[in-house]
């Protein structure tokens, strides 16, 4: 047994997992909890806690953490986690002699090879049989992270990307004014400054001052909340505008990886703007990409809930060795 982590800027999924394989997974989560990140004041503490609430009998050795970031000396260096991470730190702490660092979409994306169709929502179905190929993994949340999964044996492997960062493509006009509104304050405007938590307060506010209109809300949840109530409009389409804009990326990722094996949407977002997602502008605009369209309505696009997956992930991963050798400490 050892412990898995999925750690994200809003929320922390610890499990105690066990390597023993369920049949369909290649571990069994044996005990799992989810932490709101901004009630504590370091992942340490946190996995301190989660562990407090082990039997005793458990004894775990190691912990795989997916994360956002990058591990720089001791530290796992990410500018949308709440608290700076000390690798050193949490080992001492937990008394472990192994610590794997596993990026946090790598996790998700290895774990969408356990998923039924069950567990998502599709948002884009096709009529032609599924196809074995790359499969693209991204979801917006407090960043915008995305990984694809490439099919192999004796196992597949996840390619990282950082393609949140990609300069933002508007679409039409309104986009443009957008962009342009949004390249006042930075030098660089990439698709995570559109798609993401962030992202949509940049929408709304972009959009609040395109409609002469003064911003009433300052939270992600708090635009949402106001858009699926339609009671604000600068909000309504800001979450429009956010889902067009997230059919284009997605159209965009699955022509650059050749995605024949499909999409999977994931990220705290989503989920809870589904119904507007499935009847917005994502459809069109992810299939408005000229003579590559026949290409595209041939990739299926589902939607699926974050949940233990990434914590099955980075558990994976970590058994099967794929962690990069220089995070493992």
């Amino acid at each position: 047994m050892f412990l898995a982590a999925d750690v994200g800027g809003t929320h922390a999924r610890i499990g105690l997992v066990s390597q023993e394989p369920d049949g369909i997974r290649p571990v069994t989560v044996l005990q799992y909890h989810r932490y709101a990140c901004a009630d504590w004041p370091s992942l340490t503490a946190v996995l301190k806690d989660f562990v407090s609430q082990l039997d005793r009998s458990v004894h775990v050795d190691a912990c795989a953490v997916a994360s956002a970031g990058y591990v720089l000396g001791d530290a796992i260096v990410n500018d949308n986690l709440p608290w700076p991470v000390s690798i050193r730190d949490i080992r001492d702490s937990l008394g472990i002699n192994q610590l794997a660092v596993i990026n946090d979409f790598e996790a998700v994306a290895y774990a969408t090879q356990f998923l039924s169709h069950a567990d998502t929502t599709p948002v884009i179905e096709t009529e032609v049989p599924h196809v074995a190929g790359p499969v693209l993994v991204m979801g917006p949340g407090t960043g915008l992270g995305s990984a694809v999964l490439l099919p192999g044996k004796p196992h597949a492997t996840v390619l990282p990307t950082e393609a949140g960062q990609i300069a933002l493509a508007p679409g039409n006009e309104r986009e443009i004014e957008i962009l342009r509104y949004l390249s006042r304050e930075r030098a660089h405007v990439s698709f995570e400054h559109a798609l993401s938590g962030p992202g949509l307060i940049n929408l709304y506010r972009a959009l609040c001052v395109l409609r002469d209109q003064a911003p009433l809300l300052s939270l992600p949840s708090q635009v949402t909340q106001a858009a699926l109530a339609r009671s604000d409009a600068a909000a309504v389409e800001a979450l429009e505008v956010f889902c067009s804009l997230l059919g284009s990326f997605v159209g965009d990722l699955a022509l650059l990886y050749g995605a024949r094996g499909g999409v999977f949407l994931a990220g705290g977002i989503l989920p809870q703007i589904r119904d507007v997602l499935l009847v917005s502008g994502f459809r069109e605009r992810f299939f408005n990409k000229g003579v590559m369209r026949p290409f595209l309505q041939q990739v299926p696009v589902r939607l699926m809930e974050h949940g233990q997956l990434g914590v099955i992930g980075a558990a994976g991963m970590y058994l099967d060795g794929q962690h990069d050798r220089g995070r493992t400490q």
